[in-house]
């Protein structure tokens, strides 16, 4: 699974022959082939795997998972060796995160295997002149599929754990896609919009965080059913409206994740974290403490004020020292 090989991806040196390739823990053989074939993209696979990390770290650091990774292997510990929604996050992140980085390497120019969006040329209906270096998403994404969705169709997985894992890996990269936007330049005298140039462009990673996210929370409980011949993942609940392509799915409920489980890697529980004394919502005391309650003490913060720009051209800050409350969950 992703989650396996994820960390160990952001935390090696550069990838740069066919030894590294080998020596990558947690890779099937697959993958090392693809590895091996592919060592200039894998520097860009690198990057994707700790821009996963950040970002599912900062998508969940108010809630009582918070992403946390481990040393041991799987490094999320067994949160995503299960079916739940957060492991729903985590596969879904990854696969779009290796898509954006190896997309952002064509477009800057550090991968001979690829480069600009050619395919986008010409006029637009709107008038304007395609033009610039439209981001090449579709190799980006061609890549992800490859590398990524590999794992889930070797042998040894469970049928409908590599349903889920297929179909939130194609989730994550179609919130990229839903979101490519258009930039644009101006061309004429006194910076007038006589001529119009643009190309297509990829929205920063946490729009895409953000849009994956919302489909966390919306996530659609999920179960196999043999549809003809094909084995298809359906909402368990028959009430439910059908899932999309750009929904997250789950097989199996989350923990409360409120205790630490010595016998669950990863089930680090709530006690020390901070919590919101005021909120009412998951990042408050009462949810974020699951009603152990919460102690209060008063820590000395530095912070930056006084801040005044000086000619030219930097900006000049006191430190200014204020005591705060903070609350951490017994």
């Amino acid at each position: 699974m992703i989650s396996r090989y994820l960390a160990k991806l952001s935390s090696v040196g550069s990838i740069n022959d066919e030894e590294t390739c080998e020596r990558l823990r947690g890779l099937i053989h697959k993958q090392v082939q693809i590895c091996k074939r592919s060592v200039e993209v894998m520097d860009a696979v690198r990057h994707g795997a700790q821009l996963a990390i950040d970002e599912c770290q900062f998508q969940f650091r108010n809630r009582r998972w918070n992403c946390s990774t481990l040393e041991t292997m799987p490094v999320f510990g067994k949160v995503v060796t299960q079916g739940t929604r957060e492991a729903a996050f985590v596969y879904a992140i990854s696969a779009a995160s290796v898509a954006f980085a190896v997309t952002r390497a064509c477009s800057s120019g550090e991968l001979e295997k690829c480069g600009c969006d050619h395919n986008v040329h010409g006029v637009s209906p709107e008038g304007f002149q395609w033009s610039g270096c439209s981001d090449n998403i579709a190799y980006g994404v061609a890549f992800s599929q490859s590398f990524v969705d590999v794992r889930e169709r070797s042998k040894g997985q469970s049928p409908s754990r590599a349903l889920m894992n297929l179909h939130n890996n194609e989730a994550g990269r179609k919130a990229i896609l839903s979101h490519m936007r258009v930039e644009c330049k101006c061309h004429g005298v006194s910076g007038s919009c006589e001529v119009k140039t643009c190309w297509k462009a990829m929205p920063p990673f946490r729009k895409v965080g953000n849009a994956i996210k919302e489909k966390f929370d919306g996530a659609t409980e999920v179960e196999q059913r043999k549809v003809g011949t094909t084995k298809v993942l359906v909402p368990r609940n028959s009430q439910f409206k059908p899932h999309t392509d750009e929904d997250l799915v789950y097989l199996e409920p989350s923990p409360d994740f409120c205790d630490h489980d010595p016998r669950t890697p990863g089930m680090l529980g709530t006690a020390g974290r901070q919590c919101n004394r005021t909120s009412k919502a998951i990042d408050g005391c009462e949810l974020m403490c699951c009603g152990r309650g919460f102690q209060t003490e008063e820590v000395e913060v530095v912070d930056r004020c006084s801040c005044k720009f000086h000619w030219c051209c930097y900006v000049k800050c006191k430190q200014c020292r204020k005591m705060v409350e903070m609350h951490t969950c017994r």
